[in-house]
């Protein structure tokens, strides 16, 4: 067990687009750095976000443009006009506001800003942020150039030199995009920028930042086109068999994802070098690291391209344990927590325990098959970590009036009846629970109904949008939540 792990924490769930603020999206400007502060007085010190990665039209953080590139969409404008690189006059109408493409153009004219009124420290350190990033960001920024050349299209559709990257047509398009490419790797500098110098205040007021890393990348990402060898790939580039989960416990016809699976044959003959490489870029961003779908290290869900649910599929094999060796080897011991929800067979707990990984408990799932339940705070062991809920599942408030009055009372029999609303009493129980860390969606906290979940697995429309305003937290709130804290050791 890592370190930072093997100590009493309280930790909060909220991603940075749920920060308040007056885009439609919360970024990193002065709400983020004004939520650590909200976090060190209260005595929290994890931060839990969702990732950081580029997303698509959907907004899902889950499936990304690049596993290492940061979404543009979360750089704070205003900090950039106090570096006197962009006016108040040059936020014109036309591309004023919180959209991505919105952000990229104000960007852009930062760029511009940039290259006249910089410092020269500034200008090296973009320089040197370009070279030591190069082994992703020059991929991923002729990637994103070429993507909005062919009006968004997945790489897979573009014409034949470019989808087969091709040296030539290469050479060219960087040539011919070269404007593009650099604007783009500013806007990552800017990105990186801004998160890191939020990282260092967090850290210094004793807050940690988790961060989370999808186990599988998308299919439309420069890490695919990029790197062809590392997926399961036909000759033509397309996939046969998609990534996702069974029928469970969020949807009766599984999760049909549609990413591709890794070819762990190429994988371990390269020492798992692209994994350790995408490791490297996220424990620079954060201090702790979930690895979501844990139990796809050790088999995962092969669903048939061609079927439209996750039904039909088979459970194949993967080298988890070469692969956390590796990182081992090159990383040393890291801060990892392994999601290690839904079907979870022993072998997959062997794979986890091996490494000492905490897992996760969720009191949602608590209460519904016997006193051998492994949610059941009874059966905690230290090496865990507990949530109400995730991003995944409704507000403790909004799962409080789906189940059944039976279920309430047990609930409450179970918690030593007490004189509390049932989302009061799980947050009590988790914080009171003897895992070393103990995660509260901010939902739970300011006592929000399922109008406020984030995402509700195997839909795409309508999630990640939630977001909160200071005004909903009340006094009351933030006392209960600090005593609690102090009362059970975690501050």
């Amino acid at each position: 067990m890592n370190n930072l792990l093997n100590k009493r924490r309280a930790g909060v769930l909220l991603h940075i687009t749920s920060l308040p603020g007056t885009d439609k999206q919360g970024d990193l400007g002065q709400e983020a750095y004004n939520f650590v502060n909200f976090l060190h007085d209260t005595g929290v010190s994890v931060w839990q976000t969702l990732p950081l990665g580029m997303t698509h039209a959907d907004g899902s953080p889950y499936q990304c443009l690049s596993a290492h590139a940061g979404n543009p969409i979360l750089i704070n404008i205003d900090s950039l006009v106090n570096l006197g690189w962009l006016t108040l006059s040059e936020q014109c109408g036309e591309c004023h506001g919180s959209s991505a493409f919105n952000k990229s153009c104000l960007v852009a004219k930062v760029f511009e800003g940039f290259l006249e009124n910089a410092n020269q420290h500034d200008k090296d350190d973009f320089e040197n942020f370009c070279q030591e990033k190069a082994f992703w960001l020059d991929d991923f920024a002729l990637f994103l150039a070429l993507r909005n050349m062919f009006n968004q299209q997945c790489w897979n559709q573009w014409p034949t030199p470019f989808k087969e990257r091709e040296v030539s047509a290469l050479e060219e398009a960087r040539h011919r995009l070269s404007k593009a490419i650099e604007e783009i790797k500013f806007e990552q500098y800017i990105f990186f920028r801004q998160w890191m110098a939020l990282k260092d205040y967090a850290n210094e007021r004793g807050v940690l930042l988790f961060g989370d890393i999808p186990i599988f990348v998308s299919y439309d990402s420069a890490d695919v086109w990029a790197n062809r060898k590392v997926f399961k790939l036909d000759k033509a580039g397309e996939m046969s068999v998609v990534a996702g989960v069974p029928p469970d416990y969020f949807s009766e016809t599984g999760q049909r994802w549609g990413n591709p699976h890794y070819d762990w044959n190429y994988l371990n003959k390269s020492g798992f070098a692209w994994w350790i490489e995408r490791m490297q870029t996220q424990l620079e961003q954060f201090d702790i690291l979930r690895i979501d779908h844990f139990r796809g290290l050790e088999a995962a869900w092969e669903i048939p391209a061609d079927e439209p649910t996750a039904q039909k599929g088979e459970w194949v094999t993967a080298p988890g344990k070469d692969l956390l060796n590796a990182i081992k080897s090159k990383l040393g011991s890291i801060p990892l927590v392994a999601e290690d929800l839904g079907i979870i067979t022993d072998e997959v707990e062997a794979l986890r325990d091996e490494f000492n990984l905490p897992g996760m408990k969720i009191l949602q799932f608590a209460f519904g098959s016997g006193s051998d339940n492994p949610y059941l705070p009874d059966n905690y062991e230290r090496n865990c970590v507990v949530y109400t809920g995730t991003h995944d599942n409704d507000t403790t408030i909004g799962w409080s009036h789906s189940i059944q009055d039976y279920e309430k009372n047990y609930v409450y029999e179970y918690l030593g009846n007490p004189s509390l609303s049932l989302h009061c009493a799980l947050i009590q129980a988790a914080l009171g629970s003897v895992a070393n860390l103990a995660v509260i969606p901010m939902q739970d906290i300011l006592e929000l109904g399922t109008e406020a979940r984030m995402n509700t697995p195997g839909t795409t429309v309508g999630n990640w949008k939630w977001r909160f305003q200071w005004h909903q937290l009340s006094n009351d709130q933030v006392s209960r939540f600090t005593h609690l804290i102090a009362l059970f050791n975690r501050n």
